[in-house]
């Protein structure tokens, strides 16, 4: 694929959109109301527009009543990588290149990142064109703090890393942005109400933007019940983005648990420390010896046992 710069004699009253051959943009999440102007003249005039997904960049550009001239590629995760270097040397011939991706801002738990790092690599300039994020968008619709915020992407799948991410949530400070697929938000939900506690609060906004916008507010403990009954009423739908309230200072969750809860939840631990290399006996001693002092420490004989009905359940 080749596609031959603009005339470097000729003056184009574009130019000053495209200052940088790279221009990454936000599309919008839900509302195509909330399309800014500058994204609609940089589609109307770029050559290349990488795409998560080129039916739906499609879909939007007719949707807005616009023409391009573009050619559309595919930018997603199983091509970026290859993709990336295609695109860095044409920007760096000074052709104009758009990405975007199906929601929101590009590289954001969407394909982008490697792109930009190819950029970053080949001293290829870029920019950004703002506009609409479901990250901040949820969290000022939360109801929780936002002076001060993280956003950890979407809640890993695998268990060793949701248990590694719930860990950290458990004395986390910040307010914590998630993405969650709708048919996980009702388990995840409810497994960081055992991991952290049924009365920490939190917020799950759905349909951002759109006409059936819908945020719930509550404990994790009263979400949990809530997605629960939702999910057995016929389904959950929408994009869906939780906010997490931070830890109070010195909180690590485990006061608001029941002694099973705790179990459960150290156990965890134990078998992420086991995944890593390190026996379990000697995992399960480790855990018990870092839980803080009171009357509630877990032993690492029920430790050890706890793991052991894990790993027989699993198996069965």
């Amino acid at each position: 694929m080749s596609i031959a710069p603009a005339d470097p004699g000729h003056t184009d009253p574009d130019d000053q959109l495209w200052d940088t051959p790279v221009v990454l943009a936000a599309t919008p999440i839900g509302n195509l109301s909330d399309t800014t102007d500058r994204l609609r003249e940089l589609i109307r005039t770029a050559e290349v527009i990488a795409c998560e997904d080129t039916r739906r960049t499609r879909h939007l550009i007719s949707g807005l009543g616009l023409s391009t001239r573009a050619k559309l590629v595919s930018l997603h995760e199983h091509n970026e990588a290859a993709r990336s270097e295609e695109l860095v040397r044409q920007a760096g011939e000074g052709v104009r290149i758009l990405v975007v991706s199906d929601a929101g801002m590009p590289a954001v738990s969407d394909p982008g990142f490697r792109l930009i790092a190819a950029a970053v690599e080949a001293d290829v300039a870029f920019t950004v064109a703002p506009g609409a994020s479901a990250v901040t968008t949820a969290l000022a619709l939360s109801g929780l703090a936002t002076d001060a915020f993280t956003f950890g992407g979407f809640i890993p799948r695998r268990e060793s890393q949701r248990q590694r991410l719930f860990d950290r949530l458990r004395s986390e400070e910040w307010t914590t942005v998630l993405f969650e697929s709708p048919h996980r938000i009702s388990r995840s939900v409810d497994a960081l109400a055992q991991a952290l506690g049924r009365e920490r609060r939190a917020a799950v906004a759905r349909e951002l933007t759109k006409r059936y916008e819908e945020v719930l507010r509550g404990t994790l403990g009263e979400l949990s019940r809530e997605l629960e009954e939702r999910q057995s009423a016929g389904g959950i739908k929408g994009e869906m983005v939780l906010v997490l309230a931070g830890a109070a200072p010195g909180d690590d969750g485990s006061a608001q648990l029941t002694e099973a809860e705790q179990v459960e939840a150290l156990a965890s631990v134990v078998l992420r420390r086991c995944e890593e290399g390190t026996r379990l006996k000697d995992a399960a001693k480790q855990v018990a010896a870092e839980q803080p002092a009171g009357e509630h420490r877990i032993s690492s004989r029920d430790l050890y046992q706890a793991v052991l009905q894990r790993r027989e359940a699993t198996e069965q």
